[in-house]
């Protein structure tokens, strides 16, 4: 009797410094947070996502760590926060926040884990751009957003250097996730959570 293989949902992203997570969770709920058709993320679930990888074995997670060290070299992301979008524009099912990529560090590190990536068969590169960004609630399940005009966030710059694989676990609440392996940028040196 051979043993079953374990399916993971996983994903690549930039992790967010504690100040921009705290900073965004305030404007948030201040401005557009007591709108009913959202759904506020945990603060801990505010980052940027680089590659979604979808469901993955198990066994494959190595091999995926591995090959995010590709980025280890690149230089931090320099980072300024941005305007409120709704995605997609005209039936949204996320409020996110733009970042613009200063020294485009970040798309690099992108591109560079795109290619690592789907050279090893976990991704798909979507076919349009990157569009750098933090989802900071969704539209709740059969909601409308009415009106999308919402103030942006005070406009601030940041600095992020740490790039995760996560382990995405669905539950009713919302997805919880879970640090597998970390590199931080500029260092060419990995380091595992926790």
């Amino acid at each position: 009797m051979s043993e079953e293989r374990e399916r993971v949902r996983l994903f690549v992203a930039l992790e967010l410094p504690r100040d921009a997570r705290a900073m965004l969770v305030e404007w948030r709920e201040r401005v557009p947070g007591g709108r009913e058709e959202l759904r506020l993320l945990a603060p801990e679930s505010l980052h940027v996502t680089l590659c979604f990888l979808g469901w993955r074995w198990a066994d494959e997670i190595p091999a995926i760590a591995a090959a995010t060290e590709v980025v280890g070299s690149l230089p931090a992301a320099e980072l300024v926060i941005g305007p409120p979008v709704w995605l997609p524009p005209n039936r949204p099912r996320v409020l996110a926040v733009e970042l613009e990529d200063r020294g485009e560090a970040l798309g690099r590190a992108q591109a560079a884990l795109s290619r690592v990536l789907a050279a090893g068969g976990w991704f798909v590169a979507e076919k349009r751009p990157f569009f750098a960004h933090v989802t900071v609630a969704r539209v709740r399940k059969d909601a409308r957003v009415r009106d999308k005009e919402l103030p942006g966030p005070p406009v601030e710059a940041l600095r992020a250097t740490t790039i995760t694989l996560f382990r995405s676990r669905l539950q009713r609440g919302g997805a919880q996730y879970e640090a597998l392996h970390s590199v931080q940028l500029g260092s060419s040196r990995a380091t595992r959570p926790g």
